[in-house]
Order: structure tokens, then C-alpha cells, then sequence
């Protein structure tokens, strides 16, 4: 099995066009990981014991550790997601920020970054399978679950900032390893807290590599040569210019990347949700039965298997695959931020699944319904249910897609390729050449990535993301007490003044 993995990954700059199209480098890879990866995969996403029974649908149970956990954070910080909405707004506009705070990138840049990790494809495809899977009442439960996941961002990004390592040079790594590590070494676990961190770090690193890269390259690609024939067939081109620019992009830091997301998650936004909010005007009467069918499809009985608790399943799986809310991976990048207080970034962080899951995802979910896309067993679902809604009012809307698919996938990309590199630099210690190493080694994924169809690699790899809430919920609980002390310490120093706006 060794030989033929090895095989597959050494040959594959001279795996000539006839192999390509006849799926040779594709089924040594799958034939090879297989036996190792599909046990795993099961495990990970195994549902509930019984589900299937009671509901008539199963229920991950990796969903419902990420649901439970933002229901804990949400009534232990008094619904904080609610209470700190509008100075979470006023953070982010840079009203509290000083130049002179210790950090890499502003409030605003953390949060572009953290959101270009989560906005891609799953708002545009995985949309689209919950609204067929569990109908338009999907839509109701993903909003709520979403709600309740901005107390986990929360939570984990007050922790990353806190618990972060700042070096004389000014840069900063921060995240998961390093509050698991210390913040739990402070209660007398640093065995447990060393185990989890090690445990998180390899699984994100395996989640940069492909479901934060390959599989994000492989989905860009297939939508970019379904409207420009030149690259049908052409992946491994498609791959290298993809690779170019991300290369640009990462070797520069943090610094880099946040300059980048700062610009194209805005304008990538606008896009789509510019493209979506046109649609629900031009069809603004439909409007009130959209709604209606999201409330009564979210509490009655619906044409979807499990019913209304079909409908509240959905609803959660996708949100909790959208906004990543408990996965640890957005602390990483919130660590880096400019800041006097660790709280704040706790603050600037909650919003985050409110426009990954709230806003985009509901948009569309939103122009699904209204259009009547969504057909019950019709077979179209994922990404074509999504454009078949869209193009119905936009025959261009293709193009639309493409540009959109491309520049989320970029954007995530980028953001993970941080992630990993945080995760292989605390598992491999800090240094130029150790970083430069991770960077070159990502770049040749994203070749990769465009060039093949990936089976049961992309399912381990999004496996492992998952994998990741594990270990950083554990640690979560364990360490709420230190972020209710932080919270409340940053209030004091609000009311006092000690803490004020800077403009």
C-alpha cells in the first residue's frame, strides 16, 4: 500500500494526459488511503445512536458537541452575543484601537481574515443540500444555531488573545496550542493540556493541507472550466496560477494575508450578497411565503425526510460546517490582533457567524425558496440547486458563480494556509526556513488540489477540522471561568475609562 501511495504522489508531474483522463493517479490514491482514511472519516462523523430511528434522519454527533457547546457559552455569558453586538460593531470601526497596542494587524483585518476561512464555497453549495435535505424550515434552525455559535467565538478568540506569545521582533502566534497549553498548565493539567494541543495542531495542519486548500482548489477549478473551455483538462494550469498567487500572498505573514482579506472579503460579499438582495427585490412580493415556509417548514411537518426535526438537523450541520463556531481555528488568527485588552477580540470574533451564517447563508437559503428552486426529490441540490435559483431571474448568473466560487475559495485558502502554518510552527518551533518550508509545501497542494479528483482525501481532511472541536472545546469548559474573569475585568476598565475610544 506504501508503494502505491508513494507512486501515486512521486509521479504524479509526469502522470501523462491518457492516466489523467482515465482516473489512474485518482484510484492509486483512493485504493491507497482507503483502508486507512474511511474508518476514520465514519468515526468522526458517525451519527447519534438511534437517530436514524427516532428521527428519521441521522445526526452527526460531532454537530451536536459543536451545538451544545454554544448553548453552554451563550446562558454562561449571559448571552453575550446579544448584550455586545453594538460595541462589537464599534471595535471593528477602530474606535478603541491605539497603534502603539501590541499586535500585527487591526481589529477589522482579524476579522476579514477569520471570515475568509469560513465564507467559501460550503455558503454556496452546502446551502443549497440543506434547503433540499430539510427545506425551506432548514433555514429557521440554521439561523439559531448560528446565533448561538458567537458565544464559542467568543470564548475561543478572548482565550487566543490572552494566552498568545508575543516576540521581540513584534510578531505574535497565538490559538488553540497555546491556550490549551498554558491555560490549562495554570489549573494544574499541562499533561492534558500538552496532549490536546499536540492533538489539535496535527489536525489542523492535516485540514490546511485539504479542506482548507485541495479541496477548495479542486471545487474553484471545476467551476472556472465549466465557463472557460481553455482549461477543461488543464487542472495542473489552472493549479499553478492559483498557486502563484497564493504564494505571493502567504510568504508575507499575517500582515499579507490580512491586507488582502481586508479587500477581497468585502468585495466578494458584495457580490454575492449584492447579487442575492437584487433577487429578492425583483421578486418582493414572493417574499412573505418565503418566510412563512421557513417558519412553518422549521416547526411542522415538511416534504423532507425526518420532518420538522429533519429540518432542525440540516439547519444545525450547516451552520456548524459554515461558521466553524467551536472548531478553534478563527483564535489563530484573531490572536494576532492590536489590542489592550484580550476581550475585545472575543467581542470582534462573535460577529463572525453572523455574517458567515445569519446574513450570506440566509441570502441563500432566502432566493432558494422565494424562486421556487427547491423541488422535493427532484435531484438537484448543492451548488446547481443554488444557481438554478439564482439563474432564474440571471441567465449570467454562472459567471457570477464562477467569480464568486473562485475568490471565496482564494480567500479561504489563504486564511488556512495561517492556520497551518501556526500549527506547524508550535509542533516544529518558529524560523524563516521552518515557515518557508510549510509555504512551499501548500502551494504544491493547491496544485494538487486542481489537478485531481480527491475522494476520500478531502473526506479526511474535513474530517480532521472537525476533529479539532474536540480537543479545543474540552478546553473551552475547562477554561470558560478565565474568560467570564478577563470580561469582567475588561468592563471595569470600560466603565472607569481606563479603557476609552480613541477617536
Amino acid at each position: 500500500m506504501l508503494k502505491r501511495l508513494l507512486w501515486a504522489v512521486g509521479g504524479l508531474p509526469f502522470l501523462s494526459s491518457a492516466a489523467y483522463a482515465q482516473g489512474e493517479l485518482d484510484k492509486a490514491i483512493s485504493d491507497a488511503l482507503a483502508p486507512i482514511i474511511n474508518p476514520f472519516v465514519s468515526l468522526i462523523f458517525s451519527p447519534l445512536p438511534g437517530s436514524q430511528a427516532i428521527f428519521g434522519t441521522a445526526f452527526p454527533w460531532i454537530v451536536m458537541w459543536l451545538v451544545i457547546a454554544a448553548s453552554v457559552f451563550t446562558v454562561y455569558f449571559g448571552f453575550i452575543q446579544f448584550r455586545g453586538f453594538k460595541h462589537s460593531i464599534s471595535l471593528v470601526r477602530g474606535d478603541y484601537l491605539d497603534p502603539k497596542d501590541a499586535g500585527e494587524v487591526t481589529p477589522f483585518q482579524a476579522l476579514c481574515t477569520a471570515l475568509s476561512g469560513t465564507v467559501g464555497l460550503g455558503n454556496i453549495a452546502g446551502v443549497g443540500v440543506a434547503v433540499y435535505l430539510g427545506g425551506p424550515g432548514a433555514t429557521f434552525w440554521m439561523i439559531l444555531a448560528g446565533l448561538l455559535g458567537m458565544a464559542s467565538k467568543f470564548t475561543e478568540c478572548t482565550l487566543g488573545v490572552h494566552y498568545r506569545n508575543e516576540y521581540e521582533d513584534g510578531t505574535v502566534s497565538g490559538g488553540p496550542m497555546y491556550y490549551l497549553t498554558k491555560g490549562l498548565a495554570e489549573r494544574g493539567m499541562a499533561g492534558l493540556g500538552k496532549f490536546l494541543a499536540v492533538f489539535f495542531a496535527i489536525c489542523c495542519i492535516g485540514g490546511a493541507f485539504g479542506g482548507g486548500n485541495m479541496f477548495q482548489a479542486n471545487q474553484s477549478f471545476s467551476q472556472i472550466s465549466s465557463i472557460i473551455p481553455f482549461f477543461q483538462g488543464k487542472g495542473w494550469l489552472f493549479g499553478l496560477i492559483m498557486a502563484a498567487i497564493v504564494g505571493l500572498v502567504i510568504i508575507g505573514g499575517i500582515k499579507s494575508i490580512a491586507k488582502v482579506t481586508e479587500k477581497v472579503v468585502p468585495f466578494m460579499a458584495a457580490i454575492y450578497v449584492g447579487s442575492a438582495l437584487l433577487i429578492l427585490i425583483l421578486n418582493v412580493t414572493e417574499l412573505p411565503g418565503a418566510i412563512s415556509a421557513i417558519i412553518t417548514g422549521a416547526f411542522a411537518p415538511t416534504a423532507v425526510a425526518g420532518g420538522a426535526v429533519g429540518a432542525l438537523i440540516q439547519g444545525f450541520k450547516r451552520a456548524a460546517f459554515s461558521n466553524e463556531a467551536g472548531i478553534g481555528s478563527a483564535s489563530i488568527a484573531h490572536s494576532a490582533v492590536q489590542t489592550k485588552h484580550p476581550a475585545t477580540e472575543g467581542y470582534v470574533a462573535l460577529l463572525e457567524p453572523f455574517i458567515d451564517t445569519v446574513v450570506i447563508c440566509t441570502m441563500t437559503s432566502l432566493v432558494i425558496t422565494i424562486t421556487g428552486s427547491w423541488v422535493p426529490d427532484s435531484g438537484v441540490t448543492g451548488i446547481a440547486l443554488t444557481s438554478q435559483a439564482f439563474e432564474s431571474n440571471f441567465s449570467f448568473f454562472g459567471y457570477v458563480l464562477a467569480i464568486a466560487a473562485v475568490l471565496f475559495a482564494f480567500s479561504t485558502m489563504i486564511s488556512w494556509s495561517y492556520y497551518g502554518l501556526k500549527a506547524w510552527t508550535y509542533l516544529f518551533g518558529e524560523g524563516q526556513s521552518k515557515e518557508l518550508i510549510f509555504k512551499l509545501i501548500f502551494c504544491i497542494f493547491v496544485i494538487i488540489g486542481s489537478s485531481m479528483s480527491l475522494g476520500p482525501v478531502i473526506d479526511f481532511s474535513d474530517a480532521m477540522i472537525f476533529t479539532m472541536a474536540i480537543a479545543n472545546i474540552v478546553g473551552l469548559y475547562l477554561l470558560m471561568p478565565k474568560v467570564k474573569e478577563l470580561v469582567a475585568d475588561y468592563q471595569e476598565k470600560l466603565a472607569s475609562g481606563e479603557i476609552k475610544k480613541v477617536k
